[in-house]
């Protein structure tokens, strides 16, 4: 039995946060697979990177916390407000990397939070929160597309709007 669709509103909300995991990953210069708003029985989209062929930042467990968080992010920008319970996954294995970098909750926190905050200043910029808007749009029309498809929506607005 199929799950009945999701309302326009969460859709949307949907591809902000799935667009906001993949302009993250470009950003930092990982190559994303595909992006898609078809939801599954375990999540109600998602922004899958290709593993191999990028050239690693110098930290790379907080490329991975910055993706991590990059969709809620986006996802809060778009309406306004956070909604965590719609990104549990993700901020369960925010919370994994985090604690392999911090030695105590506290620690965690504080690194959770500067991470965070480092995401919405990215998403804050006009090139990148540009590329969100086209890629959740792209999104909303065709359900799914390749991580070729965001890159090129990626580079036509960092290209029009450089900072």
């Amino acid at each position: 039995m199929d799950s009945a669709p999701l309302p326009q509103t969460e859709l949307t909300a949907t591809a902000y946060h799935e667009a906001g995991h993949a302009v993250v990953a470009l950003f930092l210069g990982r190559p994303v697979h595909e992006v898609t708003i078809e939801p599954n029985s375990l999540r109600l989209g998602q922004c899958r990177l290709n593993k191999g062929n990028f050239k690693p930042s110098k930290d790379v467990l907080e490329g991975e916390i910055l993706i991590l968080l990059a969709g809620v992010a986006a996802e809060a920008r778009y309406r306004g407000d956070y909604r965590w319970e719609g990104a549990v996954s993700d901020l369960r294995q925010v919370r994994h990397f985090s604690s392999m970098r911090a030695t105590n909750i506290r620690q965690v926190e504080r690194l959770e939070q500067r991470l965070l905050n480092k995401v919405e200043h990215i998403l804050s910029q006009v090139g990148p929160w540009l590329a969100v808007e086209e890629i959740a749009r792209e999104l909303i029309s065709r359900t799914t597309i390749s991580g070729r498809s965001a890159r090129h929506h990626f580079e036509l607005a960092m290209e029009r709007f450089a900072e």
